[in-house]
């Protein structure tokens, strides 16, 4: 059973600490955990993770958020990974910072990487991810703050919940996104 796993983010250094990159963040942090490494391929950096008979293929879009779509559309085809297996992580305003949200489909909720997504598939039934990354930013400075590193204090946050996003990738697979919702969406 295969499933593609897609963290959300932009190439290039300057964009590596923000709060938009955090899929990508979560998606290193399960290679590095789990010994794989990236490698550049077509449309993105791409990983290969074993686990229980499943194998998760991980993908970091190098579209940039907008075009992330493309990406997806062509390893679901190139890996023939039906829609149920698929699973975004993505950046979200709406949480607290390090919350975790897991949903089977959904609006895009204003994010450009789910928008490109949804439009690209035709559908946003697909299941994701959302990081809490908070809002706290002043009226208008929404594109800095989600374009902005973390701070310090979110610093010290973060490791622990990135472990636990990788954990429900993982889970996502082996139990399915019921029962993983049901259990990383009540903590």
């Amino acid at each position: 059973m295969k499933y593609l796993i897609v963290g959300l983010g932009n190439i290039g250094a300057e964009y590596s600490n923000t709060r938009h990159n955090i899929g990508f963040k979560v998606l290193d942090a399960l290679a590095k955990a789990s010994n794989i490494s990236f490698v550049d391929s077509r449309y993105g950096a791409v990983a290969e993770l074993k686990h229980k008979g499943r194998i998760y293929v991980l993908l970091k879009p190098s579209t940039y958020m907008n075009l992330s779509g493309k990406a997806v559309n062509y390893w679901m085809q190139k890996e023939n990974i039906p829609l149920e297996n698929v699973f975004v992580i993505v950046d979200d305003l709406a949480l607290p910072i390090g919350a975790i949200r897991i949903r089977q489909n959904g609006s895009d909720g204003g994010h450009n990487g789910l928008k490109s997504i949804n439009e690209v598939l035709g559908t946003n039934a697909y299941a994701r991810l959302r990081f809490g990354i908070g809002s706290d930013f002043s009226k208008g400075r929404q594109v800095d703050y989600v374009l902005g590193e973390w701070t310090e204090e979110e610093e010290k946050i973060l490791p622990e919940r990135i472990v636990k996003a990788g954990e429900a990738i993982v889970s996502f697979g082996t139990i399915g996104v019921e029962r993983t919702m049901n259990f990383f969406n009540s903590k």
